[in-house]
């Protein structure tokens, strides 16, 4: 049984590691969706005819790469030596043995260290005629400069249009005109087994094919907030950061990223960025100098089997709403706490990184439909969505939320007074019962229950009391809970089953 306490309170991934495929080579030297309108307005080609794939496997793919090889450059950039205080140097000014022989006279900024410049290879590919050029954020992220050569030999010094760390897209431009640029296909339609193309600058060593198939799409492997990758068998090296995976019509659908390896070099998983992600943050990035992103107003979280039945849903596809910003899209829109996002502009919301990728990709002011889920029956509101002003509230996904489903007996809670608002850091606005403590053998600890949690809702019915929560659990119809919990993480839902729990 829950206990109320007294107001006075006493209080790699197995084995392999993820890398970015460029920028390769490295050296160091001592100094001496937008909409069709906007993607015309850049001058980038769209090509979204279905490929044929009832078509006979060809002997050779010889006139693919004779047309994608002109579209792929090599980037070469270069860091200047930079100049740092001895005192950010690690192990040196603070450590005992170095302070012995040299006493103070290194203090903390007090002399100067030179870091030698550095140098790297990736890759990037022309999207426009003009000199558009695509490539990742990684590549060019701390370049001093960047040099960009085209298959027929001419050099050009590029100047970086945008970088895009969330997603790891960035946009370089060089002065030429007539340049050939690929076509971009319609990434969304590609299909695991499709064979594809990749294309880049491994290790320096110069312009290189690889060919393997589409593994997997809908990827999410390298800590990204926006990250929604293809996966390829292509090899893929270090120096091919940037560079085309095209299909047989050599149509661009991504850019290579990264790979999964044991050794740093390739081992049959690559990863890229699909086109359609690509190009949305490519155009914002070219019409604004920033990355404009949608924002819903929401808190969100992956729904499990267990908290899809306790939503009485026959799947657990969508995102759970586990709060709703104040004045936000969502709440002018009437979203609530509890609601399941179905689908986001017609299309059908998998799981919390789909819905955060639509919410992003759509344009501000755009009014789009929303498919919810509320207390056993489906509707559809209409949300205008609004421009993103800082990064978090796209649709926050709460990942705190745990996927074992275990309850409420081993847990103390106390009203939510003064002196508990303080302990934990509670909001004026949060109104419940706060959990004093949680048994770590009990099943509400497995559900992800902590002290400091605000109970908000036991079984979708409000808790603003103590007590409340103790009469919410005493003699109930079966031994699995459902909780609306409040934390300084966010608002989220748990499932508490004591079945389990033995």
């Amino acid at each position: 049984m829950m206990k109320i306490k007294v107001p006075n309170m006493i209080a790699a991934c197995l084995g392999g590691a993820l890398l970015a495929a460029g920028v390769g080579a490295i050296l160091n030297a001592r100094a001496g969706e937008p909409s069709s309108s906007k993607t015309q307005s850049v001058g980038l080609i769209v090509d979204d005819h279905p490929l044929a794939r009832d078509a006979k496997a060809g002997v050779s793919y010889a006139e693919v790469v004779k047309k994608v090889m002109p579209n792929v450059v090599k980037i070469d950039i270069t860091t200047k030596e930079k100049e740092m205080p001895m005192g950010n140097i690690p192990g040196l000014p603070d450590d005992p043995f170095f302070r012995q022989f040299f006493g103070n006279q290194f203090g903390r900024g007090q002399q100067r260290v030179f870091t030698p410049p550095e140098r790297g290879v990736g890759s990037g590919v022309i999207v426009t005629k003009d000199g558009y050029i695509l490539t990742n954020n990684h590549v060019v992220d701390d370049a001093d400069k960047v040099k960009v050569t085209l298959q027929d030999g001419r050099e050009f010094t590029a100047k970086v249009v945008g970088k895009d760390p969330e997603s790891d897209v960035a946009v370089v431009k060089i002065q030429a005109e007539d340049l050939p640029a690929i076509s971009l296909a319609d990434s969304s339609q590609i299909q695991i087994g499709d064979v594809v193309l990749a294309v880049g600058n491994p290790f320096g060593l110069g312009q290189t094919v690889t060919m393997g198939i589409i593994s997997a799409t809908g990827r999410a492997t390298m800590g990204l907030k926006y990250q929604d990758f293809i996966q390829t068998d292509a090899a893929i090296n270090p120096g091919n950061s940037g560079g085309a995976l095209v299909d047989t019509d050599g149509r661009l659908i991504g850019i290579n990223t990264a790979i999964f390896s044991r050794t740093g070099g390739n081992q049959g998983i690559g990863f890229a960025i699909p086109t359609d992600l690509a190009k949305n943050v490519m155009v914002s990035l070219i019409k604004t100098g920033k990355v404009t992103r949608g924002h819903l107003g929401v808190e969100i979280q992956d729904l499990t089997p267990v908290l899809a039945r306790q939503f009485d849903l026959k799947n657990d596809q969508g995102a759970l709403v586990g709060e709703v910003m104040p004045h936000s899209p969502a709440a002018k829109a009437g979203l609530q706490s509890g609601d399941v996002i179905l689908q986001f502009n017609g299309k059908p919301v998998l799981d919390t990184r789909h819905l955060q990728l639509e919410v992003a990709g759509t344009a501000p002011g755009e009014k789009v439909p929303v498919r919810i889920w509320r207390e056993g029956s489906a509707k559809t509101v209409e949300v205008v969505v609004n421009e993103l002003e800082n990064e978090g509230n796209v649709a926050k996904n709460d990942s705190s939320q745990s996927d074992a489903s275990d309850t409420l007996q081993g847990v103390g809670v106390a009203d939510l007074d003064a002196q508990a608002r303080q302990q934990y850091a509670v909001p004026e606005k949060i109104k419940g019962a706060v959990v004093t403590q949680v048994d770590p053998a009990s099943a509400a600890a497995d559900a992800g229950l902590k002290a400091g949690d605000v109970i908000l809702e036991i079984n979708k019915r409000p808790v603003k009391s103590a007590d409340d929560a103790v009469k919410l659990t005493t003699n109930p119809k079966d031994r699995i809970t459902l909780l609306h919990v409040w934390s300084n993480e966010g608002s989220r839902y748990l499932v508490v089953d004591e079945n389990k729990a033995g």
